[in-house]
């Protein structure tokens, strides 16, 4: 995965007495959540099986530029992309890019 692209929290503590992480990165706007999910699902891509990889295939093209698509067709894209990522490590990002989309068109 390219050391250039970042999703998920960054922290930085200075001393002790630290309280939390405060949440403020999913986007407010579901397109640009999309293009977020969409981006990182690519880089995916090239780090699983030949299978995995039809899989993600077909989701995306299934879910396009995520414009019109019906919320059935929606959820079992995101459903079967999310199960990509969750059988690697460099999932992550991928996991929490489609917990951002799913926020942001509030399902």
């Amino acid at each position: 995965m390219s050391g250039s692209f970042h999703i998920g929290d960054s922290v930085t503590q200075h001393g002790d007495h630290n309280v939390g992480i405060i949440k403020n990165q999913a986007p407010a706007d579901p397109r640009a959540a999309m293009r977020e999910m969409i981006t990182a699902v690519q880089l995916l891509r090239n780090q699983v099986p030949a299978e995995d990889q039809q899989v993600i295939d077909e989701s995306l093209e299934a879910i396009g530029t995520g414009e019109n698509v019906p919320p059935g067709t929606l959820r079992q894209a995101l459903r079967n992309i999310n199960g990509v990522a969750s059988m690697v490590t460099a999932g992550v990002p991928v996991i929490e890019a489609v917990r951002r989309v799913l926020e942001s068109l509030g399902i």
